[in-house]
């Protein structure tokens, strides 16, 4: 490729696809061995070296150099300042990317070599300059880095082709947003300087023809280094690494030769060591600030510095961090109202009758329930569940039908509200007119490498790159990645069965050893343990372990189908990656969920007709919910997903790369601290990869789905949330600051294809939190017994608990239903105890419609079919009242965009007018003074020009 000019972006393009007409092997080897003059003074000769230097003299030029480089570098001591120094050798040229390898005498070795040697020649020809640390200089003594500098001249032009703006004027807009009682949020604050690093600007797209219209006060300076990194990761990333006579386009790019061993790791640098600041004054430092200010625990409370976090290391990781945050401020709301709702449940502890009922000698220790389960459960009494009752009155109460309302538009305000903070940030961060750039510019390397032919864009009239696919190869390729994401879901489900197996057949096993209370001698929790309890936690907790474990499986089967889809962009494959991972990690993590919500208990039959799982054959007969329903299960199963998922999680994210970074260095703390540079720091610290974010989003919208699908079985998730989410904030900032290399700057407008799935979870959670009120919850029974069916003529629960079991002949019972002699407690008569109690609405035995259900049982299901529908409209109707109302970006920040936009045309105008008044002067031979006639006439001539543009 040529030396970087002032050329077309289709052309450079091309030219980095083909790297033909190039600059001399001699200009390559001169860049990458070029010292300072100081360095150079340190290299002796002696006769050795000068018959050494003899038979170097005979080998071509870049041969003879590199040689020589190769022979005499190991004598060159480090540099003083390297410990610190993010800048070559020469102390001016700052390093923006850093490879690293090491030797390899094996013959894939040889292959390396020759790909390194071809890749970084190339790498010259791009304009890109080159410095090797030998690895003698290394901690390990076995790493060579190859440290690289992007001049001016190649900034420029890849600033052009990639349209980064730049600023051009300073913003003289006032700014008219206040914050009330601002006195108030102080103690929340950071300083000023921290919060916002830069003044603010105006900004445009950098043109190199246009060079003198914006504000370059120092060359060196004006492209931040986050912006600087991803210039060169562009190039390497593009880069190819064949020879001339061969044209590979297989060969090329960065990512193949990390792939393959070439290299083992590129990272652009820190600028300084994370707990003090750097020594050298031409380091910003800003790594530091944000340890000081943002990656402290004790930090928890202030606000986060964004436009710092977006200054380092660029927007994409900037708009996570100000989403994360923002959602943890909406979910202080949330968490408030559900902890009022569960203090309503505490309060009115003493006012729960039917609990009083099932406690009672009387009541509940006279009524004998059959058996739930087959052969092995006996004959139990209502106030065995007791304590389970109580509990279950905590989150199954009035207030949970108002909650699960207030969350329907909780998740409304909280979307519409993000929509006017993102727009916000947009605009603050030069991201107004991003899509359309990032749809055209940000192709995948993968994709280009597969490319067979070029055609005219009829939106952009620009000649673009297509990947033609025959369609046998698209559908076919379309259906095995599809038919992988349904197969895995599908191995989902069948683990979900098997965990429903094993409480089927462990719940007989529980309650046959628990018939004679073996765990009323456990002090303090042995009371409350029973087989329904036992079964529920050890399932859930076996089922987290399966979840651990797919997701483990699914991740790389995920990146493999998306691989083999060939996304055209990078949006593109993060947003098919995304939608395959949330799929499965959906069913993953909530189906265990929705088989308690919404299928056990459900569909049991009754005594004599009981259903089995796997049809009569089996022994597996269905689960039923005991009493006090089966909220408290999905209470349960919810508690233990979800703390379980988020206290792994910061295990995971905060001790494993703490363990990995410990252990990496460890030969590095014995050395002195001059000796250990700022890329062999970095080099030691973990590698933030491309789906790094990623995961992260897949942590927090797992965890949005437990609040608000499942939010009315348990008030307090949201609190749990919230505890977590503030601890997630600053073990990000840490990891990202202290325990990773910098990524790559990349840039985002927005959070990507998450918006859409956070869209379409909050209408999914209207409609399960209806369901699970509905027919979870015994809400609705209660209403329709406290006024319809109670007894006497004021409205009473007094009496329900009977009112909600149907009686059953136990003398009508199968044999493979009849619990064995020995399984029956030591109370059990046969002869005195006659029938049974179950949970449902059915009749009597006797009646003339023995066993069907009651009209009871009808009216209760019309009600609660009416509750879902009518709590649906309102939610419904709410939220898009609400979304109405709110508009997606605020009318402040429009009109700010529509000013910007006019004065960014005015002063082009302007600037283009300039151009030609001194084009035009040229053109006439004008050498008068500025008083002269000669410059009226131009002046006149300019404004008829201005009249006519």
């Amino acid at each position: 490729m040529h030396r970087i000019t002032g050329k077309s972006k289709d052309e450079i393009l091309v030219e980095m696809k083909n790297p033909e007409d190039s600059q001399s092997g001699e200009d390559y080897g001169h860049s990458l061995n070029s010292t300072s003059p100081t360095q150079s003074s340190m290299v002796t000769r002696s006769e050795g070296d000068a018959m050494s230097a003899c038979l170097l003299s005979q080998m071509p030029g870049i041969w003879r150099k590199r040689a020589l480089f190769l022979k005499f570098r190991s004598r060159i001591d480090k540099h003083p300042q390297s410990k610190d120094s993010v800048f070559f050798r020469d102390g001016v040229r700052r390093v923006d990317f850093v490879l690293s390898y090491m030797d390899d005498h094996t013959k894939d070795g040889e292959k390396k070599l020759e790909r390194r040697k071809e890749y970084e020649a190339n790498l010259i020809k791009a304009g890109l300059e080159l410095e090797i640390e030998d690895k003698s200089e290394s901690d390990d003594g076995k790493t060579y880095f190859l440290k690289i500098h992007a001049p001016w001249e190649v900034l420029a032009t890849y600033a052009d082709v990639l349209k980064i703006k730049v600023p051009f004027k300073a913003n003289d807009i006032p700014s008219h947003y206040e914050m009330p009682l601002e006195w108030l949020f102080r103690p929340f604050q950071l300083p000023e300087k921290v919060m916002n690093p830069e003044p603010d600007y105006f900004t445009s797209p950098f043109d190199k023809s246009k060079i003198d219209f914006f504000l370059i006060e120092d060359k060196d300076t004006f492209f931040p280094p986050s912006t600087r990194n991803r210039i060169v990761y562009y190039i390497l990333a593009r880069c190819p690494y064949y020879k001339e006579d061969r044209k590979d386009k297989e060969k090329k790019g960065l990512k193949r030769l990390l792939n393959n061993g070439t290299y083992t790791s590129a990272f652009p640098l820190h600028d300084c060591r994370y707990w003090k600041p750097s020594k050298d004054p031409n380091c910003e430092s800003e790594r530091h600030n944000l340890y000081k200010h943002w990656a402290h625990f004790f930090c928890f409370y202030k606000e986060q510095p964004l436009n710092l976090i977006r200054k380092y290391y660029g927007e994409k990781i900037g708009i996570y961090f100000a989403w994360l945050g923002f959602y943890t401020e909406m979910l202080f709301f949330a968490a408030v109202v559900g902890l009022i709702c569960f203090m309503y449940g505490l309060f009115t502890y003493d006012e729960n009758v039917w609990s009083k009922e099932i406690c009672d000698a009387d009541i509940g220790g006279s009524i004998v329930m059959c058996p739930l389960c087959d052969k092995k459960c006996g004959y139990w009494k209502l106030n065995s569940t007791c304590e389970s009752s109580w509990q279950s009155h905590l989150f199954d109460n009035v207030a949970t039908v108002f909650f699960a309302i207030f969350m329907g538009i909780w998740v409304t305000l909280f979307l519409e509200f993000w929509k006017r903070r993102q727009s916000r940030l947009e605009y603050e961060w030069d991201l107004v007119d991003f899509e359309e750039e990032q749809q055209q510019l940000q192709l995948r390397p993968e994709y280009e490498t597969k490319c067979t032919g070029r055609r005219l864009n009829r939106v952009t009239q620009e000649v673009e790159w297509v990947l033609h696919r025959n369609k046998v190869d698209f559908v076919g390729k379309l259906f095995l990645c599809w038919v992988t994401v349904v197969l895995w879901m599908a191995l989902i489900i069948a683990s979900i069965i098997g965990v429903i197996a094993y409480r089927l057949a462990v719940y007989a096993a529980f309650a046959s050893i628990m018939k004679d209370s073996p765990t009323s001698k456990i002090q303090v929790v042995g009371s409350l343990i029973t087989p329904q309890l036992a079964t529920s936690v050890t399932a859930s907790c076996i089922n987290f372990v399966i979840i651990m474990i797919l997701n483990f499986f699914y991740e790389r089967v995920a990146i493999w189908i998306t691989d083999m889809e060939i996304p055209k962009t990078h949006l593109e494959y993060e947003n098919k990656l995304t939608m395959k991972m949330f799929l499965f990690q959906f069913v993953n993590y909530y189906s265990s969920c929705f088989y308690v919500a919404f299928f056990k208990g459900k569909f049991v039959g009754y005594p004599g007709k009981y259903t089995y799982m796997f049809g009569e054959w089996s022994s597996l007969r269905n689960e039923e919910c005991d009493p006090g329903g089966c909220l408290i299960e999905l209470t349960t199963q919810l508690v233990i997903v979800m703390a379980g998922k988020q206290l792994w999680g910061n295990v995971q994210e905060a001790l494993v790369p703490w363990l990995w970074n410990w252990w990496g260095s460890r030969k590095a703390r014995s050395h002195p601290e001059s000796l250990y540079s700022r890329w062999e720091q970095d080099h030691d610290l973990q590698n933030f990869t491309q789906l790094g974010l990623f995961y992260e989003y897949l942590e927090m919208v797992i965890q949005f789905g437990f609040i608000t699908l499942f939010v009315a079985s348990f008030p307090l998730a949201p609190l749990l949330a919230l505890f977590n989410n503030i601890v997630e904030i600053r073990v990000d900032a840490w990891k990202f600051t202290t325990q990773f290399r910098r990524p790559v700057a990349a840039k985002a407008h927005s959070i990507g294809a998450w918006e859409e799935i956070l869209n379409a979870m909050a209408i999914l959670s209207v409609v399960t939190n209806a369901f699970i009120v509905a027919f979870t919850s015994d809400m609705i029974p209660r209403l329709v017994y406290y006024y319809a069916y109670h007894p006497g003529n004021s409205p009473t629960m007094e009496g329900y608990i009977k009112d909600s079991l149907a009686i059953y002949n136990i003398s009508q019972f199968p044999e493979q239903n009849q619990p064995e002699m020995n399984e029956n407690p030591s109370w059990f008569n046969t002869s005195t105890i006659l029938t049974c109690r179950y949970r449902d609405y059915r009749y009597p035995p006797g009646h003339e419609k023995e066993y069907a259900h009651t009209m009871q049982f009808w009216h209760i299901l019309a009600a609660k079919l009416a509750f879902i529908i009518i709590m649906e409209h309102v939610v419904f109707v709410v939220k898009f009242f609400v979304a109405w109302m709110i508009p997606d970006v605020p009318s402040e920040v429009k009109a700010r965009i529509k000013r910007e936009r006019y004065l960014i045309q005015e002063y082009l105008h302007n600037y283009e007018l300039e151009k030609l008044k001194v084009q035009l002067s040229q053109s006439n031979g004008c050498h008068a003074p500025p008083d002269s006639g000669c410059v009226s006439t131009i002046t006149d001539r300019h404004e008829v020009f201005s009249e006519c543009l």
